[in-house]
């Protein structure tokens, strides 16, 4: 029996322009509504078996629907939510959530705030109460933030994380450092996991290739390893440099040379 493949992380939403204001004219295509009957025919494409949705606003109500909808989907294996986590009425969210099983995760989008945001202590007092939850917390972030995620990590030695899309390289600049340093850094922590997702938007959309990704995908190879890599698409927002199926040819490529067993673990063991 095949080894199952697992899209670690993609979205889902009704759009509309006041709560998705960040997709603008160049991202004209993601103003619709995707719906798992559009994750579903996607996967289909690509040979993928399952999948992680992630919370793409933040509020708890969005978290509730998702939960929702992974009740009805089987594809929807989990959700990687959003929870006030520097907010004192944390525990009550705690509570609400606790019989959901899909629940896999929280995430807040650190890209968005000022630097320094993850040295605050109301909300690493909130990702300390993560612990016993069994919930991992997801780091997004660009690749400038990686000193200040280094630090976040380390206050939390017993906290499984997971790295969304290789913290946001400069791929279309070509940029390789300080970004190769930092990754191989947080790399030594084994307690922090990475997708391999969200690369070709960070990429030039009309012109990413295999050769342009490769340095930054061998960086994420050799900072995580096949233990601690997860393959991901960041669908629907990958659709504006690049068909679905045409990600996961990309990354089957990549790792084509890697044992059955490592790649088994980067497209779906390691996410479950």
């Amino acid at each position: 029996m095949a080894a199952r493949v697992i899209d670690s992380h993609h979205h889902l939403w009704r759009y509309s322009a006041e709560e998705y204001g960040w997709i603008d004219d160049s991202m004209a295509a993601l103003r619709r509504d995707f719906l798992p009957a559009d994750l579903v025919a996607a996967m289909q494409t690509a040979g993928v078996d399952g999948a992680v949705a992630v919370q793409a606003r933040q509020s708890v109500e969005e978290t509730r629907w998702l939960l929702g909808l992974a009740r009805k989907c089987d594809a929807m294996l989990g959700v990687v939510g959003w929870a006030p986590i520097a907010d004192v009425g944390l525990e009550k969210t705690f509570a609400e959530f606790a019989g959901e099983a899909k629940l896999k995760g929280l995430r807040h989008v650190v890209q968005a705030e000022a630097a320094g945001f993850l040295d605050g202590a109301e909300f690493n007092r909130g990702v300390s109460a993560l612990r016993g939850t069994g919930l991992v917390y997801d780091v997004l972030i660009f690749e400038r933030q990686l000193e200040e995620a280094i630090r976040f990590v380390d206050r939390h030695p017993q906290q499984a994380f997971v790295l969304d899309h290789v913290a946001k390289p400069k791929i279309a600049e070509g940029e390789l450092e300080p970004w190769r340093s930092l990754m191989l850094e947080l790399g030594k922590r084994t307690n922090v996991s990475c997708k391999v997702s969200g690369m070709v938007t960070e990429d030039k959309w009309r012109a990413w290739s295999m050769e342009s990704l490769r340095p930054y995908l061998e960086v994420a190879a050799e900072a995580f390893g096949a233990e601690r890599l997860m393959a991901g698409s960041d669908w629907p927002v990958c659709l504006v440099a690049t068909e679905y199926a045409r990600w996961w040819e990309t990354l089957r490529e990549y790792f084509a040379g890697w044992s059955e067993s490592e790649r088994a673990a980067v497209f779906g063991g390691n996410a479950t």
